[in-house]
Protein backbone atom coordinates (compact mmCIF):
# COMPACT_ATOMS: atom_id res chain seq x y z
CA UNK A 1 0.00 0.00 0.00
CA UNK A 2 1.19 3.86 -0.89
CA UNK A 3 2.46 5.41 2.16
CA UNK A 4 1.40 9.16 1.92
CA UNK A 5 2.69 12.07 4.38
CA UNK A 6 0.55 14.68 5.07
CA UNK A 7 2.31 17.72 6.00
CA UNK A 8 0.65 20.40 8.08
CA UNK A 9 -0.49 23.48 6.09
CA UNK A 10 -2.76 26.30 6.69
CA UNK A 11 -6.27 26.70 5.84
CA UNK A 12 -5.00 29.55 3.77
CA UNK A 13 -3.17 27.45 0.96
CA UNK A 14 -4.20 24.77 -1.28
CA UNK A 15 -3.27 21.11 0.09
CA UNK A 16 0.40 19.67 -0.74
CA UNK A 17 1.04 16.19 -0.27
CA UNK A 18 4.17 14.12 -0.19
CA UNK A 19 3.31 10.85 -1.61
CA UNK A 20 4.55 7.59 -3.73
CA UNK A 21 2.79 6.85 -7.07
CA UNK A 22 2.22 4.43 -9.99
CA UNK A 23 3.88 6.53 -12.99
CA UNK A 24 0.29 4.89 -14.72
CA UNK A 25 -1.73 7.35 -12.53
CA UNK A 26 0.15 10.37 -13.62
CA UNK A 27 -0.57 12.06 -17.31
CA UNK A 28 1.60 14.51 -18.65
CA UNK A 29 -0.05 18.16 -18.04
CA UNK A 30 1.13 21.88 -19.97
CA UNK A 31 5.16 21.63 -19.32
CA UNK A 32 6.76 24.47 -21.78
CA UNK A 33 9.52 21.67 -22.57
CA UNK A 34 9.38 20.79 -26.03
CA UNK A 35 12.61 18.90 -26.69
CA UNK A 36 14.68 16.65 -24.48
CA UNK A 37 18.10 15.84 -25.19
CA UNK A 38 18.56 12.06 -26.36
CA UNK A 39 21.52 11.84 -24.82
CA UNK A 40 21.02 13.64 -21.76
CA UNK A 41 17.39 11.14 -21.76
CA UNK A 42 19.74 8.29 -21.80
CA UNK A 43 22.07 9.21 -18.85
CA UNK A 44 19.02 9.80 -16.70
CA UNK A 45 17.29 6.17 -17.04
CA UNK A 46 20.59 4.75 -16.71
CA UNK A 47 20.97 6.44 -13.08
CA UNK A 48 17.60 5.92 -12.18
CA UNK A 49 17.94 2.22 -12.58
CA UNK A 50 20.91 2.43 -10.43
CA UNK A 51 19.78 5.05 -7.43
CA UNK A 52 16.30 5.54 -7.91
CA UNK A 53 14.45 8.64 -8.36
CA UNK A 54 15.84 11.13 -5.93
CA UNK A 55 13.87 14.36 -6.02
CA UNK A 56 10.13 14.19 -6.50
CA UNK A 57 7.65 15.25 -9.54
CA UNK A 58 5.42 17.70 -8.99
CA UNK A 59 2.21 17.20 -9.57
CA UNK A 60 -1.88 18.63 -9.50
CA UNK A 61 -5.16 16.83 -9.26
CA UNK A 62 -6.80 15.92 -12.18
CA UNK A 63 -10.70 17.46 -12.31
CA UNK A 64 -12.02 14.53 -14.53
CA UNK A 65 -10.74 11.41 -12.94
CA UNK A 66 -8.50 10.41 -10.19
CA UNK A 67 -5.37 10.54 -11.96
CA UNK A 68 -2.51 13.24 -11.31
CA UNK A 69 -1.18 16.22 -13.89
CA UNK A 70 2.33 16.53 -14.38
CA UNK A 71 3.57 20.16 -13.45
CA UNK A 72 7.33 19.78 -13.15
CA UNK A 73 9.52 16.87 -13.66
CA UNK A 74 9.06 15.82 -17.14
CA UNK A 75 11.93 14.66 -17.98
CA UNK A 76 12.36 12.72 -14.88
CA UNK A 77 8.57 11.25 -15.72
CA UNK A 78 10.07 10.24 -19.32
CA UNK A 79 13.06 8.53 -17.93
CA UNK A 80 11.13 6.95 -14.97
CA UNK A 81 8.65 5.04 -17.42
CA UNK A 82 11.79 4.11 -19.35
CA UNK A 83 13.43 2.93 -16.32
CA UNK A 84 10.26 0.91 -14.19
CA UNK A 85 7.49 0.88 -16.53
CA UNK A 86 4.22 1.90 -15.73
CA UNK A 87 3.75 0.15 -12.57
CA UNK A 88 7.05 1.54 -10.96
CA UNK A 89 6.28 3.89 -8.28
CA UNK A 90 8.17 7.14 -7.76
CA UNK A 91 7.92 9.87 -5.36
CA UNK A 92 5.59 12.60 -5.99
CA UNK A 93 4.55 16.02 -4.22
CA UNK A 94 0.87 16.68 -4.99
CA UNK A 95 -0.50 20.23 -4.85
CA UNK A 96 -3.76 22.19 -5.59
CA UNK A 97 -3.24 24.47 -8.52
CA UNK A 98 -4.58 26.15 -10.98
CA UNK A 99 -3.67 26.60 -14.68
CA UNK A 100 -2.31 29.85 -14.49
CA UNK A 101 0.01 28.62 -11.31
CA UNK A 102 1.30 25.32 -12.69
CA UNK A 103 2.10 27.27 -15.92
CA UNK A 104 4.09 29.45 -13.71
CA UNK A 105 5.97 26.44 -11.62
CA UNK A 106 6.62 24.60 -15.14
CA UNK A 107 8.57 27.78 -16.47
CA UNK A 108 10.04 28.45 -13.14
CA UNK A 109 11.54 25.24 -13.27
CA UNK A 110 12.62 25.20 -16.82
CA UNK A 111 14.24 29.01 -16.47
CA UNK A 112 16.61 27.69 -13.67
CA UNK A 113 18.03 24.45 -16.17
CA UNK A 114 21.43 24.85 -18.04
CA UNK A 115 19.72 23.12 -21.26
CA UNK A 116 16.48 25.57 -20.97
CA UNK A 117 15.21 26.34 -24.10
CA UNK A 118 14.58 30.12 -25.30
CA UNK A 119 11.69 29.05 -27.64
CA UNK A 120 9.82 27.01 -25.39
CA UNK A 121 10.57 30.15 -22.54
CA UNK A 122 8.64 32.37 -25.59
CA UNK A 123 5.74 30.06 -25.48
CA UNK A 124 4.63 30.06 -22.12
CA UNK A 125 5.44 33.58 -21.31
CA UNK A 126 2.45 34.12 -24.44
CA UNK A 127 0.41 32.23 -22.22
CA UNK A 128 1.02 33.96 -19.18
CA UNK A 129 0.70 37.23 -21.19
CA UNK A 130 -2.78 36.07 -22.09
CA UNK A 131 -3.40 35.21 -18.63
CA UNK A 132 -2.57 38.61 -17.64
CA UNK A 133 -4.19 40.53 -19.84
CA UNK A 134 -1.07 41.67 -21.73
CA UNK A 135 -0.27 43.50 -18.71
CA UNK A 136 3.42 42.96 -19.07
CA UNK A 137 4.88 44.02 -15.65
CA UNK A 138 2.47 42.31 -13.83
CA UNK A 139 3.69 39.19 -16.16
CA UNK A 140 7.08 39.39 -15.75
CA UNK A 141 6.67 39.64 -11.47
CA UNK A 142 4.84 36.30 -12.19
CA UNK A 143 7.38 35.06 -13.87
CA UNK A 144 10.07 36.37 -11.70
CA UNK A 145 11.40 37.91 -14.95
CA UNK A 146 12.96 42.07 -15.47
CA UNK A 147 10.58 43.13 -18.04
CA UNK A 148 14.07 43.05 -20.56
CA UNK A 149 14.13 39.28 -20.15
CA UNK A 150 9.78 39.06 -20.88
CA UNK A 151 10.50 41.22 -23.71
CA UNK A 152 13.40 39.32 -25.57
CA UNK A 153 11.55 35.94 -24.89
CA UNK A 154 8.52 37.61 -26.51
CA UNK A 155 9.91 38.72 -29.24
CA UNK A 156 11.08 35.12 -30.08
CA UNK A 157 7.78 33.49 -30.40
CA UNK A 158 7.63 35.44 -33.35
CA UNK A 159 9.55 32.36 -35.07
CA UNK A 160 8.25 29.79 -37.28
CA UNK A 161 8.03 26.18 -35.55
CA UNK A 162 10.71 25.01 -37.39
CA UNK A 163 13.71 27.79 -36.39
CA UNK A 164 12.04 27.19 -32.84
CA UNK A 165 13.07 23.50 -33.10
CA UNK A 166 16.72 23.88 -34.62
CA UNK A 167 17.21 26.34 -31.52
CA UNK A 168 15.56 23.72 -29.03
CA UNK A 169 18.02 21.78 -30.19
CA UNK A 170 20.74 23.31 -30.55
CA UNK A 171 21.26 23.38 -34.28
CA UNK A 172 21.72 26.74 -34.55
CA UNK A 173 23.25 29.34 -31.92
CA UNK A 174 20.43 31.80 -30.41
CA UNK A 175 22.34 34.70 -32.58
CA UNK A 176 21.01 32.83 -35.48
CA UNK A 177 17.53 32.74 -33.78
CA UNK A 178 17.48 36.59 -32.80
CA UNK A 179 18.77 37.54 -36.11
CA UNK A 180 15.54 35.28 -37.61
CA UNK A 181 13.31 36.99 -35.48
CA UNK A 182 13.96 40.40 -37.14
CA UNK A 183 12.89 38.36 -40.71
CA UNK A 184 9.24 38.17 -41.90
CA UNK A 185 8.27 34.59 -40.60
CA UNK A 186 7.40 33.17 -44.24
CA UNK A 187 11.37 33.66 -44.84
CA UNK A 188 12.63 32.40 -41.88
CA UNK A 189 12.36 28.76 -43.34
CA UNK A 190 13.94 28.98 -46.08
CA UNK A 191 16.95 31.06 -44.62
CA UNK A 192 17.32 28.74 -41.37
CA UNK A 193 17.50 25.65 -44.39
CA UNK A 194 20.73 27.98 -46.35
CA UNK A 195 22.23 28.58 -42.83
CA UNK A 196 22.18 24.48 -41.67
CA UNK A 197 23.27 23.13 -45.45
CA UNK A 198 26.05 26.12 -45.56
CA UNK A 199 27.18 26.10 -42.29
CA UNK A 200 26.98 29.93 -42.23
CA UNK A 201 27.94 31.39 -38.90
CA UNK A 202 26.12 34.11 -37.14
CA UNK A 203 28.96 37.09 -37.86
CA UNK A 204 27.92 36.39 -41.62
CA UNK A 205 24.11 35.88 -41.72
CA UNK A 206 24.17 39.28 -39.76
CA UNK A 207 26.14 40.55 -42.51
CA UNK A 208 23.85 39.22 -45.05
CA UNK A 209 20.77 40.39 -43.29
CA UNK A 210 22.30 43.83 -43.24
CA UNK A 211 22.56 44.02 -46.74
CA UNK A 212 18.89 43.01 -47.29
CA UNK A 213 17.49 46.18 -45.01
CA UNK A 214 16.77 49.71 -46.07
CA UNK A 215 17.65 52.65 -44.17
CA UNK A 216 14.73 54.33 -42.13
CA UNK A 217 16.55 58.18 -42.40
CA UNK A 218 16.03 57.53 -46.60
CA UNK A 219 12.41 57.17 -46.09
CA UNK A 220 9.73 58.95 -47.83
CA UNK A 221 6.74 58.36 -45.45
CA UNK A 222 5.64 58.94 -42.37
CA UNK A 223 7.96 56.62 -40.06
CA UNK A 224 5.47 57.11 -37.09
CA UNK A 225 4.95 53.26 -36.73
CA UNK A 226 8.38 52.12 -37.02
CA UNK A 227 9.14 53.06 -33.60
CA UNK A 228 7.60 50.25 -32.24
CA UNK A 229 7.58 47.61 -35.10
CA UNK A 230 9.81 44.73 -34.28
CA UNK A 231 11.31 44.69 -37.74
CA UNK A 232 12.70 48.24 -36.60
CA UNK A 233 16.66 47.19 -36.17
CA UNK A 234 16.36 50.15 -33.34
CA UNK A 235 14.13 48.03 -31.42
CA UNK A 236 15.94 44.59 -32.29
CA UNK A 237 19.13 46.21 -30.31
CA UNK A 238 17.18 47.12 -27.67
CA UNK A 239 16.22 43.32 -26.93
CA UNK A 240 19.22 41.38 -28.89
CA UNK A 241 22.19 41.29 -28.25
CA UNK A 242 22.81 40.15 -31.97
CA UNK A 243 21.02 42.60 -34.49
CA UNK A 244 21.96 44.39 -37.41
CA UNK A 245 22.78 48.43 -37.07
CA UNK A 246 20.31 50.49 -35.84
CA UNK A 247 18.06 52.52 -37.87
CA UNK A 248 17.16 50.73 -40.56
CA UNK A 249 13.65 48.64 -41.56
CA UNK A 250 14.37 44.63 -42.25
CA UNK A 251 10.64 44.19 -44.30
CA UNK A 252 11.14 44.95 -47.04
CA UNK A 253 7.75 44.13 -48.32
CA UNK A 254 6.20 46.81 -45.83
CA UNK A 255 8.80 49.17 -46.56
CA UNK A 256 8.14 48.76 -50.19
CA UNK A 257 4.68 49.52 -49.87
CA UNK A 258 4.90 52.38 -47.40
CA UNK A 259 7.24 54.22 -50.30
CA UNK A 260 4.47 53.53 -52.67
CA UNK A 261 1.85 54.94 -51.01
CA UNK A 262 3.94 57.83 -49.80
CA UNK A 263 5.01 58.74 -53.30
CA UNK A 264 0.74 58.32 -54.50
CA UNK A 265 -0.24 60.55 -51.78
CA UNK A 266 2.36 63.56 -52.32
CA UNK A 267 2.13 63.28 -56.23
CA UNK A 268 -2.42 63.77 -55.27
CA UNK A 269 -1.59 66.58 -53.16
CA UNK A 270 1.14 68.48 -55.57
CA UNK A 271 -0.64 70.70 -57.39
CA UNK A 272 -1.31 70.34 -61.47
CA UNK A 273 1.20 72.56 -63.31
CA UNK A 274 -0.56 75.81 -63.84
CA UNK A 275 -2.33 75.18 -67.37
CA UNK A 276 -0.53 77.57 -70.13
CA UNK A 277 -2.01 80.54 -71.03
CA UNK A 278 -2.92 80.24 -74.85
CA UNK A 279 -0.61 81.87 -77.04
CA UNK A 280 -1.21 83.80 -80.69
CA UNK A 281 0.42 82.21 -83.10
CA UNK A 282 4.08 82.45 -82.51
CA UNK A 283 6.07 84.64 -84.70
CA UNK A 284 9.35 82.77 -85.16
CA UNK A 285 10.02 78.91 -84.85
CA UNK A 286 13.23 77.83 -83.45
CA UNK A 287 16.35 77.08 -84.99
CA UNK A 288 14.91 80.39 -87.83
CA UNK A 289 16.94 83.53 -86.77
CA UNK A 290 14.23 86.27 -86.09
CA UNK A 291 15.69 88.78 -87.53
CA UNK A 292 17.10 87.59 -90.57
CA UNK A 293 15.24 84.07 -90.87
CA UNK A 294 18.37 82.10 -91.75
CA UNK A 295 18.21 78.36 -90.73
CA UNK A 296 22.11 77.00 -91.02
CA UNK A 297 24.31 79.93 -88.87
CA UNK A 298 23.54 78.76 -86.05
CA UNK A 299 21.06 75.53 -87.02
CA UNK A 300 21.68 73.26 -83.56
CA UNK A 301 20.22 69.22 -83.59
CA UNK A 302 17.94 70.04 -80.98
CA UNK A 303 16.73 73.86 -80.11
CA UNK A 304 19.07 75.95 -78.21
CA UNK A 305 18.00 75.91 -74.50
CA UNK A 306 19.11 79.86 -74.70
CA UNK A 307 15.90 80.93 -76.84
CA UNK A 308 12.53 80.65 -75.24
CA UNK A 309 9.33 79.76 -77.01
CA UNK A 310 9.17 83.18 -79.57
CA UNK A 311 12.18 83.64 -80.64
CA UNK A 312 15.49 83.16 -81.28
CA UNK A 313 18.75 84.70 -82.68
CA UNK A 314 21.75 83.40 -84.99
CA UNK A 315 25.48 84.30 -84.43
CA UNK A 316 25.89 87.36 -86.77
CA UNK A 317 26.90 90.26 -85.04
CA UNK A 318 24.14 92.39 -87.02
CA UNK A 319 21.34 90.61 -86.05
CA UNK A 320 22.25 90.75 -82.22
CA UNK A 321 22.24 94.41 -82.65
CA UNK A 322 18.97 94.85 -84.70
CA UNK A 323 17.62 92.98 -81.91
CA UNK A 324 18.12 95.57 -79.85
CA UNK A 325 16.12 98.27 -81.61
CA UNK A 326 12.17 98.57 -81.13
CA UNK A 327 10.10 96.21 -82.84
CA UNK A 328 6.83 96.79 -84.27
CA UNK A 329 4.18 96.28 -81.59
CA UNK A 330 2.32 93.19 -83.52
CA UNK A 331 5.22 91.55 -83.55
CA UNK A 332 7.04 92.64 -80.21
CA UNK A 333 6.83 89.48 -77.54
CA UNK A 334 6.66 90.42 -73.86
CA UNK A 335 9.16 92.00 -72.76
CA UNK A 336 10.60 89.55 -69.60
CA UNK A 337 10.52 87.12 -72.86
CA UNK A 338 13.47 88.78 -74.26
CA UNK A 339 17.14 88.08 -73.21
CA UNK A 340 18.63 90.63 -72.05
CA UNK A 341 22.10 89.56 -73.32
CA UNK A 342 21.95 86.90 -75.53
CA UNK A 343 23.88 84.08 -75.15
CA UNK A 344 25.80 81.50 -77.79
CA UNK A 345 24.04 78.35 -78.29
CA UNK A 346 26.28 75.93 -76.58
CA UNK A 347 27.25 77.83 -73.38
CA UNK A 348 23.78 77.31 -71.65
CA UNK A 349 23.78 74.00 -72.41
CA UNK A 350 23.73 71.48 -69.27
CA UNK A 351 27.39 69.59 -69.27
CA UNK A 352 27.43 66.32 -69.50
CA UNK A 353 29.18 64.40 -66.30
CA UNK A 354 29.89 60.79 -65.43
CA UNK A 355 27.88 61.31 -61.96
CA UNK A 356 25.32 62.80 -63.86
CA UNK A 357 25.02 60.45 -66.84
CA UNK A 358 25.03 57.60 -64.02
CA UNK A 359 21.59 59.51 -62.25
CA UNK A 360 19.83 59.10 -65.60
CA UNK A 361 21.24 55.50 -66.16
CA UNK A 362 20.11 54.31 -62.70
CA UNK A 363 17.89 51.42 -63.34
CA UNK A 364 20.02 50.13 -66.47
CA UNK A 365 22.63 50.47 -64.30
CA UNK A 366 21.84 48.19 -61.15
CA UNK A 367 19.54 46.15 -63.65
CA UNK A 368 23.20 45.46 -65.27
CA UNK A 369 25.12 44.46 -62.18
CA UNK A 370 22.29 42.98 -60.50
CA UNK A 371 22.22 39.84 -63.85
CA UNK A 372 26.05 39.97 -63.09
CA UNK A 373 26.07 39.23 -58.84
CA UNK A 374 23.36 36.74 -60.20
CA UNK A 375 25.63 34.86 -62.52
CA UNK A 376 28.82 34.97 -60.52
CA UNK A 377 27.05 34.00 -57.78
CA UNK A 378 25.37 30.99 -59.27
CA UNK A 379 28.44 29.61 -60.63
CA UNK A 380 29.75 27.68 -57.73
CA UNK A 381 27.84 25.46 -54.81
CA UNK A 382 29.42 27.85 -52.32
CA UNK A 383 28.51 30.93 -53.31
CA UNK A 384 24.93 29.55 -54.65
CA UNK A 385 24.22 28.98 -51.19
CA UNK A 386 24.77 32.47 -50.08
CA UNK A 387 22.90 33.54 -52.64
CA UNK A 388 19.93 31.38 -51.65
CA UNK A 389 20.23 33.16 -48.32
CA UNK A 390 20.21 36.41 -49.58
CA UNK A 391 17.00 35.66 -51.45
CA UNK A 392 15.33 34.09 -48.59
CA UNK A 393 15.68 37.15 -46.30
CA UNK A 394 13.85 39.41 -48.43
CA UNK A 395 10.74 38.93 -50.51
CA UNK A 396 10.62 37.09 -53.58
CA UNK A 397 10.58 39.77 -56.89
CA UNK A 398 11.25 42.93 -54.24
CA UNK A 399 13.97 45.05 -55.65
CA UNK A 400 17.50 45.62 -53.28
CA UNK A 401 19.38 49.25 -53.53
CA UNK A 402 22.26 49.70 -55.71
CA UNK A 403 24.46 50.08 -52.46
CA UNK A 404 23.05 46.04 -51.49
CA UNK A 405 23.92 44.91 -55.20
CA UNK A 406 27.15 46.78 -55.22
CA UNK A 407 28.38 45.39 -51.79
CA UNK A 408 27.54 42.23 -53.33
CA UNK A 409 29.34 42.47 -56.52
CA UNK A 410 32.26 43.96 -54.38
CA UNK A 411 32.23 41.06 -52.18
CA UNK A 412 32.71 38.29 -54.21
CA UNK A 413 34.83 40.14 -56.97
CA UNK A 414 31.97 40.26 -60.20
CA UNK A 415 33.42 41.90 -63.17
CA UNK A 416 30.38 43.63 -65.49
CA UNK A 417 32.13 42.87 -68.08
CA UNK A 418 31.25 39.09 -67.99
CA UNK A 419 27.51 39.98 -68.59
CA UNK A 420 27.26 43.61 -69.77
CA UNK A 421 29.00 45.42 -73.19
CA UNK A 422 28.15 48.98 -74.94
CA UNK A 423 25.12 48.06 -77.65
CA UNK A 424 22.45 49.75 -79.36
CA UNK A 425 20.27 49.51 -76.67
CA UNK A 426 22.17 51.44 -74.20
CA UNK A 427 23.37 54.07 -76.49
CA UNK A 428 19.34 54.20 -77.84
CA UNK A 429 19.18 56.01 -73.88
CA UNK A 430 22.03 59.00 -74.84
CA UNK A 431 21.24 62.37 -76.41
CA UNK A 432 23.96 63.06 -78.79
CA UNK A 433 25.99 64.83 -76.16
CA UNK A 434 26.01 62.08 -74.03
CA UNK A 435 26.91 59.88 -76.80
CA UNK A 436 30.17 61.73 -77.44
CA UNK A 437 30.81 61.87 -74.07
CA UNK A 438 30.86 58.26 -73.70
CA UNK A 439 32.72 57.68 -77.33
CA UNK A 440 35.42 59.99 -75.86
CA UNK A 441 35.61 58.07 -72.26
CA UNK A 442 36.03 55.12 -74.15
CA UNK A 443 38.50 55.96 -76.59
CA UNK A 444 36.33 55.96 -79.55
CA UNK A 445 36.70 59.64 -80.71
CA UNK A 446 40.45 59.62 -80.63
CA UNK A 447 40.41 56.31 -82.72
CA UNK A 448 38.12 57.72 -85.60
CA UNK A 449 39.70 61.65 -85.23
CA UNK A 450 37.68 64.62 -83.72
CA UNK A 451 37.02 65.73 -87.49
CA UNK A 452 35.81 62.18 -88.57
CA UNK A 453 33.61 61.77 -85.36
CA UNK A 454 32.06 65.27 -85.98
CA UNK A 455 31.23 64.04 -89.45
CA UNK A 456 29.36 60.84 -88.01
CA UNK A 457 27.65 62.37 -85.32
CA UNK A 458 25.73 64.77 -87.54
CA UNK A 459 23.75 62.31 -89.03
CA UNK A 460 20.43 61.04 -87.57
CA UNK A 461 20.19 59.30 -84.11
CA UNK A 462 19.68 55.92 -85.35
CA UNK A 463 22.41 55.74 -87.97
CA UNK A 464 24.02 57.20 -85.78
CA UNK A 465 23.93 54.36 -83.15
CA UNK A 466 24.93 51.94 -86.04
CA UNK A 467 27.93 53.67 -87.02
CA UNK A 468 29.11 54.14 -83.43
CA UNK A 469 29.07 50.19 -82.87
CA UNK A 470 30.68 49.39 -86.10
CA UNK A 471 33.55 52.04 -86.51
CA UNK A 472 36.23 49.82 -88.34
CA UNK A 473 39.33 48.41 -85.60
CA UNK A 474 37.83 49.84 -82.31
CA UNK A 475 35.60 47.04 -80.35
CA UNK A 476 33.88 48.04 -77.75
CA UNK A 477 34.29 44.55 -75.81
CA UNK A 478 35.54 44.96 -71.69
CA UNK A 479 35.34 49.00 -72.33
CA UNK A 480 32.99 50.13 -69.35
CA UNK A 481 31.20 53.73 -69.16
CA UNK A 482 32.09 55.56 -65.70
CA UNK A 483 27.99 55.95 -65.34
CA UNK A 484 28.32 52.18 -65.44
CA UNK A 485 30.73 51.18 -63.16
CA UNK A 486 30.58 51.20 -59.11
CA UNK A 487 33.36 53.55 -58.58
CA UNK A 488 31.93 56.23 -61.24
CA UNK A 489 35.56 55.83 -62.68
CA UNK A 490 35.92 54.60 -66.41
CA UNK A 491 36.76 50.84 -66.77
CA UNK A 492 39.29 50.14 -69.49
CA UNK A 493 39.49 46.40 -71.04
CA UNK A 494 41.39 44.01 -69.70
CA UNK A 495 45.00 44.26 -70.62
CA UNK A 496 45.61 41.10 -72.67
CA UNK A 497 47.75 38.46 -71.20
CA UNK A 498 51.76 38.02 -71.86
CA UNK A 499 52.32 35.37 -74.47
CA UNK A 500 54.60 33.26 -72.79
CA UNK A 501 57.41 31.75 -74.99
CA UNK A 502 55.42 28.45 -74.45
CA UNK A 503 52.59 29.20 -76.40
Amino acid sequence: MTEVLVPEVSEARATEISATLPLSRIKPGTNPRRYFSPAKHAELVASLRLRGLLQPILLRPAAEDDSYLLVAGGRRYRAAVEAFGPDGEVPVIIRDMTDREALEAAIDENDVREDASETEQADAALRVLAACDNDRAEAAKRLGWSPAKLDRRVALAGLSDTVKTALDERRIKVGHAELLAAVPADKQDKALETILSAGIDVAKTRELLMRMTHSLSAATFDKSECTSCGYNSARQRALFETHVEDGHCTNGACYALKTEAAEKARKEVEPAPAAMAPAEAPVYNHGTCRICGCTDDHACAEPCSWADESQTLCDNPDCIAKAATPVPTELKPAADAVPAKPASAGSAKPKVTATGLADKLAVTRQKAWREAVAATLTESADHLRVADIAAALVKSGEAMGFNQVAGLARDFEVDLRATWRVNGTFLALLSKDELKFVAMECGLVAHMGEKAFAKLLAVPVSDLITGVLHVTGFDWAGRLPAAMTLDGQYGPPPAAAPISDKD
